[in-house]
């Protein structure tokens, strides 16, 4: 595999006042001499604009760091950035997320994730980028009943758009690598959490709704499980991936291999959703986020599994040891603790003052 060395270059990060995203950027300075990271995202309201802007403020002290408000789908805005800022390399997260809100807003899907896409990797082409490195997700395996998920695995049956504009994503890269010889690397997330999340993931939305009093709903009964992935340990495996462009080779017929990979990074832990939320509902106890004498039971209810939704993930990330050494270690305990810790200073230290 070509490595990389990041130091000195530019990195072109989309959707970087997202939950990976912002996070990503702040390791990047952190942790690289010299690094300019120019970011793009359209701070769209799908959820709280008040955690993009919280993100972006803590990137806004860095003097290598541009901001650029846009959408990927305005391809103009894409060119220009490549034309303007030359990215080494490009770091694609910007997505519509969420599986639900697939069904009912489609159209948000299709422009952001595939029109979205196919203006990034066209602009790879026209510029040649070291290494394009591109969000995918464990929901391209729909309901395949083989666990742990493997790489190796048919994904021909998306159960939801989200998922199948997933998919597209890393067969549009392939088709780019094969004809444009673009290195490129797509990354199937496994169910990301933490500090200043997504507030429309499952434990997000449990904390807001436990705190107001509310009862929360456990799809499938709680028998589902989710390979739940603390974000420090996604944005790890992102950085050392970045740094390790698939090598350039001539097949037999003298044409390019496809320099194209793909791998799930997960915590190949799944954690049972009622065994979540107890960690989850001890976490925001220790935290004070909810009262000590707080009735659990009352406020929990097992409904029936939802359309989109599928029972397990779990991930095969052999492949990802394998080439970088590197496994996700965060424990689900850990992860919430900070998740909870950060939940009470952010929302509720102003309520108390």
């Amino acid at each position: 595999m070509g490595r990389i060395d990041l130091e000195n270059k530019t990195i072109l990060l989309t959707g970087v006042a997202g939950f990976i995203g912002s996070n990503l950027a702040k390791r990047l300075f952190s942790d690289v001499n010299e690094i300019k990271v120019v970011g793009i995202d359209n701070m769209n309201d799908y959820y709280d604009v008040r955690l993009k802007e919280h993100r972006l403020e803590d990137l806004s002290s860095e003097p290598n760091f541009t901001f650029v408000k846009g959408s990927i789908a305005d391809k103009e805005l894409v060119n220009k950035l490549f034309e303007e800022y030359k990215p080494n390399v490009v770091v694609n997260l910007a997505a519509q997320a969420g599986v639900r809100y697939s069904i009912t807003n489609p159209d948000a899907y299709i422009e952001s994730n595939l029109i979205g896409f196919y203006n990034i990797v066209e602009a790879c082409r026209n510029y040649s980028v070291e290494h394009l490195v591109y969000a995918s997700s464990s929901s391209v395996y729909g309901s395949n009943k083989k666990v742990p998920y493997s790489t190796d695995d048919k994904v021909d049956n998306p159960v939801s758009l989200y998922a199948a504009t997933k998919k597209s994503n890393e067969l549009i890269a392939h088709a780019y690598s094969k004809l444009y010889n673009i290195p490129s690397t797509g990354l199937r997330f496994f169910t990301v959490y933490g500090p200043a999340g997504r507030p429309d993931m499952a434990y997000f939305g449990f904390t807001n709704k436990l705190k107001n009093n509310e009862t929360i709903k456990i799809f499938n009964y709680g028998n589902c499980k989710r390979d739940f992935t603390y974000v420090d340990d996604i944005v790890e495996g992102v950085i050392r991936v970045m740094q390790k462009a698939p090598d350039k080779k001539k097949g037999e017929d003298g044409l390019p291999l496809p320099p194209y990979k793909v791998y799930n990074i997960g915590n190949s832990n799944p954690e049972n959703l009622l065994e979540f939320v107890t960690v989850l509902q001890e976490e925001l106890l220790r935290a004070r986020v909810l009262p000590a004498d707080y009735d659990f039971e009352s406020h929990k209810e097992l409904v029936a599994m939802q359309p989109g939704d599928v029972p397990v993930t779990y991930a095969d990330i052999s492949t990802l040891e394998a080439d970088f050494g590197f496994k996700p270690s965060t424990s689900l305990r850990d992860g919430l603790r900070k998740f909870a810790e950060w939940y009470k200073e952010f929302y509720m230290s102003e309520v108390e003052k």
